[in-house]
């Protein structure tokens, strides 16, 4: 599996001499297992004045960032619905598709440590709130027919399991180096193991949909949700058993224990030795 990308293209609370914010683009490559060394990931930063802020210099921009790589990505992930347009004909006219995503975890803790350590250096830093990109999301979908009815449990692992990762036998997954969420090797990090004998058709599905976290939803009745691109959900479970109901509200808490760390993995059944799919997923509050 060749690299991926994560990249923010928007204004910064910096002024030019003409008053006008400064634009910046950022590239980071994604952190794909849980042994991955961020410190030496390919990163590309630039600034962009405002009267260039189009596609075209997005491309040029990216390019640049191409060439100066390693390697060239196979995707481009991006968390920015507002940009979205301008975003996705860049990486077109460069030849590598985009995705809007919520899974940039690196560039979202870049973007954070930019925001407190260079952006107040530069000429002309205003101090703002930073933009925020919560849009309205549409409502969570019920999962298609074909994938209802699975059993699914939860469980826990200590972070430290985590480490074997690349040693498991997993046919779709993704992770991340811990030390990015910031938790130690002993914390407990919640999740759900789902069992089907469909369970590899399940997984791929779930690969194709670019996960971004479970939650636990308590504002229609309680259901476990999946949410994944930029504003997809999907009702996972609708949870009425009392034991199952005190479990999910175990795994909420868990999971906030753990900065948001969890993980969701698909078997074939319980005593299967392999996963059909595996990931390491964090929710996070994007900028």
């Amino acid at each position: 599996m060749g690299s991926i990308w994560e990249l923010d293209f928007y204004s910064r609370p910096i002024l030019d001499e003409n008053q006008k914010k400064v634009w910046e683009v950022l590239v980071c490559e994604s952190p794909l297992d849980v042994r991955a060394k961020t410190d030496s990931m390919f990163r590309y930063a630039k600034y962009c004045p405002s009267t260039q802020v189009n596609s075209g210099w997005l491309r040029t921009a990216l390019q640049e960032a191409i060439d100066q790589a390693p390697e060239a990505p196979i995707k481009i992930r991006f968390f920015r619905r507002q940009m979205n347009n301008m975003i996705t004909k860049a990486c077109q006219d460069v030849g590598i598709p985009a995705q809007a995503s919520r899974h940039t975890l690196l560039l979202n803790q870049w973007l954070q440590q930019r925001m407190e350590e260079v952006y107040p250096h530069q000429a002309g830093y205003q101090a703002v709130n930073n933009p925020s990109v919560r849009l309205e999301s549409p409502l969570p979908q019920r999962l298609p027919d074909a994938l209802e009815g699975n059993k699914w449990v939860f469980v826990s692992l200590q972070a430290s399991d985590l480490m074997d990762m690349p040693e498991w036998e997993i046919g779709f997954g993704e992770a991340f180096p811990l030390e990015l969420a910031q938790v130690s090797p002993e914390t407990r990090i919640p999740g759900v193991l789902i069992f089907s004998p469909r369970a590899l058709p399940i997984a791929g599905w779930m690969s194709g949909l670019d996960l971004a976290y479970l939650r636990f939803d308590t504002s229609d009745g309680s259901r476990l949700v999946l949410e994944t691109g930029v504003t997809e959900s999907w009702i996972l479970a609708n949870i009425k058993n009392p034991q199952t109901l005190a479990e999910a509200k175990g795994f909420d808490a868990a999971k906030k224990e753990a900065n948001g760390v969890h993980f969701i993995g698909v078997q074939s059944d319980p005593q299967a030795e392999s996963f059909a799919g595996f990931w390491l997923l964090q929710e996070v509050n994007l900028p």
